[in-house]
């Protein structure tokens, strides 16, 4: 069989497989904990299901622009004045169904093969494989200091000739690192001096702990006219408990944002009718959900933190924000995937391995679930991986006796 070289060169999504295992597992009725979940628990804003009840009442489910209805386009315009504290116009807005479709379809206007994009290591899963669907080059830019926040110097060594964008993900998934003030400012005024876009993937912006407040890049940006090379992407997935929705966008300049809708009009047409309404209700709505979401993950993750430092063998880094925490386990097996595996196999508990986000030994281990999950599910793997616990757990009535060393 005939397979195009770009096609043989992507790897599935090591997120989506994992949720894919724990689906079967679950339907078989298996007593799962899922600490690999990249999903809010709690249900989707009341304003967001009432606004679109009306419509599906009414039955009048039809196409959408391109690029987003306008009241769609009117709601990210006033939620990028409120959060950002920048006026655009409509046209320098695009929805889509999902950040991760704004996002691509970005690549896809401003890539030419053989370009590279940067971004820091550890990387979401994605990133690596969007590029290459471009034909272009992903350069993960690991921080030379074995931190989880990079410096601009890790940045400027690497980008070459070829460099054509960078990506910034700020809460960082998988780590929850919140880079600062200081390199936000510069890496916006570095890409500008070169000429390089910079895609700000600011879907956790708000979810955020300790006391921290959302950055705008927006605030140390010098060129804010049609010539800028500033694209940022949100959305209602996380900080709305909306993943399901599949509603993002991009905030770009007007021939970028006129690009990427005509190349979305051909992969996909326009987002549902349905799930803009719903975004719009959210966005527009009370926005109390938000901040009761982000109490609960702050307390999941002082809870997760908790449970960690007490355990022999693992070094947990404190995460800023998001719903992970990025966990080395390379004093018990530095083969993530093989770990990974095990803990599956042998206690039920799921977790994302680190090489997924570019860096071995490690798990990404999700506080999105409830308090027991967490307390349960790093009881497990405790009792799977330190020789110093008893011999015997049980989970449920199943008695489960460690066989192996």
């Amino acid at each position: 069989m005939s397979i195009s070289l770009i096609g043989r060169a992507i790897k599935e999504s090591g997120t989506l497989r994992i949720n894919e295992i724990a689906s079967i597992l679950r339907a078989k009725g298996e007593p799962l904990i899922h600490l690999g979940g990249g999903e809010p628990k709690s249900k989707a804003p009341i304003d967001a299901i009432t606004n679109v009840s009306g419509l599906l009442n009414s039955g009048e489910i039809r196409y959408t622009p391109a690029d987003g209805t306008i009241p769609m386009k009117q709601a990210i315009i006033r939620y990028t004045e409120e959060f950002y504290n920048r006026k655009v116009e409509p046209e320098n807005v695009i929805a889509s169904s999902g950040a991760k479709q704004a996002i691509m379809v970005a690549l896809q206007a401003i890539l030419d093969p053989q370009d590279e994009v940067l971004f820091p290591t550890p990387y979401w899963v994605s990133y690596p494989e969007m590029v290459k669907l471009c034909g272009a080059v992903p350069v993960a830019v690991k921080p030379e200091d074995g931190s989880f926040y990079p410096r601009m110097q890790d940045i400027e060594q690497n980008v070459s000739s070829y460099t054509k964008a960078i990506i910034i993900n700020s809460p960082n998934n998988p780590t929850g690192a919140m880079y600062s003030e200081e390199f936000i400012s510069n890496i916006v005024k570095y890409c500008e001096k070169k000429g390089i876009y910079l895609i700000m993937d600011d879907i956790y912006h708000r979810l955020i702990f300790d006391g921290k407040k959302p950055i705008s890049c927006y605030d140390y940006a010098s060129d804010l006219t049609d010539n800028s090379k500033l694209i940022v992407i949100n959305g209602v997935s996380k900080q709305y408990a909306m993943t399901g929705f599949r509603i993002g966008w991009a905030v770009a300049n007007k021939k970028v944002i006129e690009v990427m809708a005509t190349i979305q009009g051909h992969q996909t047409s326009g987002p549902s009718v349905v799930t803009q309404k719903a975004a719009i209700g959210a966005i527009n709505g009370i926005q109390s959900h938000v901040e009761s979401l982000r109490l609960t993950l702050e307390n999941n993750r002082n809870i997760m933190m908790e449970r960690l430092n007490a355990f022999d063998g693992v070094v947990p880094t404190k995460p800023d924000g998001t719903f992970y925490t990025f966990v080395d386990f390379s004093h018990y097996s530095k083969d993530s995937l093989e770990l990974a595996n095990f803990l599956l196999e042998k206690v039920r508990v799921v977790t994302v391995p680190g090489v997924e986000f570019g860096l071995e030994g490690f798990l990404r281990l999700s506080t999105c679930g409830s308090v027991k999950d967490i307390t349960e599910g790093i009881e497990r793997i405790k009792w799977a991986l330190d020789p110093n616990s008893p011999n015997e757990l049980y989970i449920g009535e199943r008695k489960l006796v460690r066989d192996w060393v």
